[in-house]
């Protein structure tokens, strides 16, 4: 799983949330989540999962008739994930998303940015402080994810939202959340 390298604006770097920090890997910088929790405050952080070296962000899903759990990269908009069911091939599935300790639901209303998804419902993961958060849209195979960060300009947002690191993978409806 080659990570691809997308330029990071200054203008976030100045102003970086708590639980996101950068670094640097085969001489390129990213971004890399590394608290995120659920509403109810339990980190979704996992050190027994790690992909690309880090700790993976643990979500139990259900879809259809199916559950079970998704371990996602942490590195920012890599897409790249570990599963502990193998979903069914249905490209326009949608998730609910709970909270692997709790089973709060993840889920919350808002509409996808990518043109050709239309999903209402995202994922959401808090950032410490529980005022900045990331949002991930809740249709499989969708790349839709973006910040809503407190105090930083929306054209920044716009920037970081837009970054995707799809590397070597192979295009398929796991390629999204």
């Amino acid at each position: 799983m080659k990570l691809v390298h997308n330029e990071i604006p200054k203008e976030f770097l100045d102003v970086l949330p708590e639980g996101i920090k950068y670094i640097a890997r085969q001489g390129k910088n990213f971004l890399v989540v590394e608290k995120v929790c659920c509403p109810k405050g339990h980190s979704l952080m996992v050190d027994t999962v790690r992909i690309h070296g880090e700790p993976a962000v643990k979500i139990r899903v259900k879809t259809g008739k199916q559950e079970g759990s998704f371990f996602i990269d942490a590195f920012w908009g890599s897409h790249k994930k570990l599963f502990d069911f193998l979903p069914e091939a249905d490209a326009a599935a949608a998730v609910e998303a709970f909270c692997p300790e709790c089973g709060t639901s993840l889920m919350v209303e808002d509409q996808c940015g990518e043109e050709s998804c239309g999903e209402s419902k995202h994922i959401q993961l808090i950032l410490p402080g529980t005022k900045n958060r990331v949002l991930v849209c809740g249709r499989l195979g969708c790349p839709g994810h973006r910040l809503d960060i407190q105090k930083v300009p929306g054209g920044v947002i716009q920037k970081i939202s837009g970054i995707n690191f799809f590397g070597s993978q192979i295009d398929d409806y796991f390629g999204g959340i």
